[in-house]
């Protein structure tokens, strides 16, 4: 699939998480069981979800990937329990789309790498991904993932 990849940002806005460690294998069901709290929480103090669900990940290894799941709020809340409450923003990212199930995502992953190479950026901070439809009601085949990565400027 060719992506098409740019530098854009995420305006600040409140969200609300919770942090996870989690083997790769354990991560579905992790998500599922952390939107749910989320969910049922703002359920609970009558707050809007704000935009799609996202997921912060720090690292990228498969056997313990440390990852915040999260959904954007209308307003800065109290946190409660696991769930913490937090900003989101990007200043500068390099961005794509990916189309199409899950597990297929990495290549989304390697065409942004190339692409942030060939145009002198370095990937700077924990990688973003943002949901755009619901896999419990859309075909994998159409799921569709914003990734951010932040960047700096290559050294040269």
């Amino acid at each position: 699939m060719p992506y098409s990849c740019e530098i854009s940002s995420i305006d600040p806005h409140p969200a609300v998480t919770i942090k996870s460690r989690v083997n790769v294998e354990d991560l579905p069901d992790v998500f599922a069981s952390s939107f749910e709290s989320l969910v049922e929480y703002l359920e609970e103090i009558d707050e809007d979800i704000a935009g799609p669900p996202f997921a912060i990940y720090y690292n990228v290894e498969m056997e313990d990937l440390d990852v915040e799941m999260g959904l954007p709020v209308t307003r800065d809340i109290p946190g409660k329990g696991n769930i913490t409450s937090r900003e989101i923003a990007i200043e500068k990212a390099a961005s794509t789309i990916h189309t199409g199930p899950y597990e297929e995502i990495e290549s989304a992953y390697l065409a942004l790498a190339e692409w942030m190479n060939d145009n002198g950026h370095e990937p700077e901070g924990a990688s973003y991904e943002f949901y755009l439809n619901d896999p419990g009601t859309t075909a994998p085949e159409d799921l569709q993932t914003v990734i951010f990565i932040p960047v700096k400027q290559a050294a040269t």
